[in-house]
């Protein structure tokens, strides 16, 4: 469940990003403000990756305690 939320934080936060640099430099039209966009991209993004590295999925989680007892 965990490494799906990562996912989706990631795939989101790279178009995010896309369209927030894309709208700063000019190359695209948007309706709304393009920094927010870029920054809210990023954090996301990165949010995504490290989630990704560090995180243990929670099917992962339950065999280790069922292990453990």
């Amino acid at each position: 469940m965990i490494k799906i939320l990562a996912v989706i934080m990631l795939i989101g936060g790279a178009i995010s990003l896309v369209m927030g640099v894309l709208g700063i430099f000019g190359s695209l039209a948007l309706a709304i403000s393009p920094w927010p966009l870029a920054i809210l991209g990023f954090v996301f993004f990165i949010a995504g990756i490290s989630m990704l590295k560090y995180r243990k999925d929670t099917d992962e989680v339950a065999v280790a305690n069922k292990k453990a007892e």
